[in-house]
């Protein structure tokens, strides 16, 4: 017995080494792929998604692994592939392939360099979201390649267009290929992930999200040569409504949501903020605290009320010509149980009736519930990797993603990423220098082939 017992624990610690082995590769892989991933342009507009998707088609044709690739538009390139597994119900790995632009004036490194710098990878897409797919792309190899069972499906899906709304990715695919979404239970996305303040380790699952509401604002006047003055018109309607906008305060409204997000980082935010956290809607009335909220923290006060940023204007063409028209464009962000025609009234009473008010874009609210044996797995998991993590929280997001498709279906979906990101690099999403560090894409991997293997493995 003994000797069988040297024989057994021999061969445990064979396949052990062995799969350290294959582990490492495919992280060593990971990181080869975030760089080359990084290059390829899918900047949104115009997209160009479809060079992405078949860079990763590349990579399944070379793992044997069958997939489909589809055009929304031309350019606009969609992917999928699929592990066949049990009857429960199946879980769907996304990421978007498109990026926004990224101005290389004030970069350190090209935008589309993928260049490894100091420990970090820099590129547009290192955070949103290429490095998400990275880790889903090689978990779902990690399991591709090993002899275990899988009790459910598991699908890996990249998709175009998420940062404009996603109509030629996930919306489009919704529409046109509803098919593909039958059995399937549970999806992980972008829109949570860990963030660390300097020890103190908040990791967030995103569980529902503000709704954009995109709206184009038209002041309408006689036109006229810009050396004529008149008392009124489309530029001054205009700019005097969203004077107006601009000092108008739409509130505090902590729903339940983002109280128990709230309550559940009270413990790890800084000593000053702990009791204003455990009990924001109390706080919140207190003089002061709201400015100071927003000066520290924009996002949580965002999760605080309705907002609106003005971010286009426009007029005439010259500087010397009047025009008849002047428009703005907002982006609103409604709390997810906002009724979305008493916003807009709101709005409509601000304004004022020499504006007129179109919808560009809005969507519908939705919310996943955090008591599902997913969310379980994903906190035990990232406690396991992260011992220092002191919150593990379903979270409300101020941005909005491709999760609000599968929400309408009744189909669960997390916002979670496999990383715990510096405070200070959080700033790159969106902004310049957008990097990630080689150590995060690594322990991504392990992280996220953790969750596959205790999810998905009967």
């Amino acid at each position: 017995m003994r000797i069988l017992g040297m024989f057994v624990v021999g061969a445990l610690s064979a396949t052990s080494a062995a799969a350290q082995v294959a582990t490492e590769d495919l992280q060593d892989r990971a990181v080869e792929w975030m760089q080359a991933y990084l290059r390829i342009d899918t900047i949104n507009p115009p997209g160009n998604e479809i060079a992405g998707a078949r860079f990763l088609a590349a990579v399944f044709d070379a793992e044997g692994i069958p997939y489909e690739l589809v055009e929304s538009a031309p350019g606009r390139g969609n992917i999928w592939a699929r592990l066949d597994g049990g009857d429960e119900p199946g879980l769907l790995l996304l990421h978007h392939i498109d990026v926004v632009p990224a101005d290389p004036a004030y970069w350190v490194t090209d935008p589309l360099s993928g260049e490894i710098r100091d420990g970090f990878v820099y590129g547009r897409g290192a955070l949103d979201t290429k490095s998400s797919g990275i880790a889903h792309l090689a978990a779902f190899l990690g399991l591709h390649h090993s002899t275990v069972r899988l009790n459910r499906d598991v699908i890996f899906m990249a998709t175009a267009d998420e940062e404009a709304g996603g109509f030629f990715g996930a919306g489009w695919l919704v529409e046109h290929r509803p098919e593909l979404f039958e059995g399937i239970g549970y999806v992980i996305n972008e829109g949570g992930g860990g963030v660390d303040g300097g020890g103190q380790i908040q990791v967030a699952v995103e569980v529902t999200q503000k709704l954009p509401y995109w709206l184009r604002l038209t002041a309408s006047g006689e036109p006229g040569h810009g050396s004529r003055p008149q008392a009124n018109t489309s530029v001054t309607r205009l700019v005097t409504a969203l004077g107006r906008l601009d000092d108008h305060d739409f509130g505090f409204r902590v729903i339940p949501a983002v109280d128990r997000y709230f309550r559940g980082l009270a413990g790890s935010v800084a000593p000053g903020w702990r009791e204003h956290y455990a009990d924001m809607g109390t706080a919140l009335g207190e003089p002061g605290v709201a400015d100071e909220l927003l000066r520290d923290n924009p996002g949580h006060y965002g999760l605080t009320r309705n907002t609106c940023s003005m971010t286009r204007l426009g007029g005439s063409d010259k500087i010397n010509v009047v025009p008849t028209e002047a428009w703005a464009e907002l982006d609103c962000r409604l709390l997810p149980d906002q009724d979305p025609d008493a916003f807009l009234a709101e709005l409509g009473e601000v304004l004022g009736d020499a504006v007129q008010v179109d919808t560009l874009m809005g969507f519908t609210p939705a919310q996943s519930s955090a008591e599902t044996g997913l969310f379980r797995v994903i906190e035990d998991v990232t406690r396991t990797h992260h011992p220092a993590s002191t919150a593990v929280v379903p979270s409300v997001t101020t941005g909005f993603t491709d999760s609000h498709f599968f929400r309408d279906l009744g189909i669960t979906a997390y916002g979670y990423t496999p990383f715990v990101v510096p405070v200070a690099d959080r700033g790159g999403i969106h902004g310049n220098n957008e990097r990630i560090s080689v150590d995060n894409v690594r322990r991504g991997v392990v992280v996220m082939l953790d969750i596959l293997r205790r999810w998905a493995v009967e």
